[in-house]
């Protein structure tokens, strides 16, 4: 067994999609209409489906608005360096709504932004990462 995805529903696919491909980097891999079903799926990641888990971006044509809730908690990226990482997303109009450090009782640096729809993603920086963290 192996993950295959995550599931996030969005109001606004084309700017989820700017800020999953553009602002984080991962690739559209699939994009299709459902017209019966008035919905969109599009997949987007860092590899191809087949060799890695990805993110399922679902588009409700006929929803605007969604409560978050208070069960989801994040999406957790590794990144090379957080510093750049976060000054790209912020000049490309992303939202770091907690900036590069050191987490909490922990030694690990970690970064939150945040996606159109108010989803966290975290960015751990890969380089600072320890066992015990």
């Amino acid at each position: 067994m192996r993950i295959l995805h995550t599931m996030l529903r969005v109001r606004d696919l084309e700017r989820s999609l700017s800020f999953y491909t553009e602002l984080l980097g991962m690739k559209l891999l699939r994009k299709k209409d459902y017209p019966s079903g008035r919905f969109t799926l599009a997949f987007v990641g860092y590899g191809l489906e087949s060799e890695m888990a990805v993110i399922e971006l679902t588009h409700n044509w006929d929803i605007r608005q969604y409560e978050m809730g208070n069960a989801y908690g994040h999406i957790a990226l590794g990144v090379d360096n957080i510093q750049t990482i976060c000054e790209s997303i912020a000049a490309g109009g992303g939202n770091v709504v907690r900036p590069p450090g050191p987490m909490k009782h922990g030694s690990t640096v970690i970064a939150f932004v945040e996606d159109p729809d108010g989803y966290k993603v975290e960015l751990i920086e890969l380089a600072s990462r320890t066992s015990e963290d």
